[in-house]
C-alpha cells in the first residue's frame, strides 16, 4: 500500500479554507478512481508549542502505480489543479510506502 501526504500550513483565513476544503476539494479528491481512504487531521499542538504543520491529509492506494495512474486522470487532475488554486502556497506534498 502507498499514500499521498498533503502537508498544510496554517492558512491565512483559517474559515475560508475549511470551507473550501470541505465543501469542493475533499468531494473532488474522494472522486479519484482507485482511492482506498482518506484521512485528514489537524492539529492542535505538539510537545515544542506551536504545531509547524496545520492539517495533514493522507490519500491511500493499493500501489504506486495505481496511485500514479490515479493521479493523471481526470478526476485527479481535477483535484490538483483545485488544491493549487486554493492552497498552493501553504502545501507540500510527498508519496511513500505504508509498512
Amino acid at each position: 500500500m502507498v499514500k499521498l501526504v498533503a502537508m498544510y500550513k496554517k492558512p491565512a483565513d483559517v474559515e475560508a479554507f475549511e470551507k473550501h476544503y470541505t465543501e469542493i476539494h475533499t468531494p473532488l479528491a474522494k472522486k479519484m478512481p482507485n482511492l482506498q481512504k482518506m484521512e485528514v487531521t489537524h492539529f492542535f499542538g505538539s510537545p515544542g508549542g506551536e504545531p509547524k504543520c496545520y492539517m495533514i491529509a493522507e490519500l491511500y492506494f493499493e500501489s504506486k502505480d495505481i496511485m500514479m495512474a490515479s493521479l493523471g486522470s481526470d478526476e485527479g487532475k481535477a483535484a490538483a489543479k483545485d488544491v493549487m488554486g486554493f492552497a498552493g502556497d501553504i502545501l507540500h506534498m510527498m508519496f511513500g510506502n505504508v509498512d
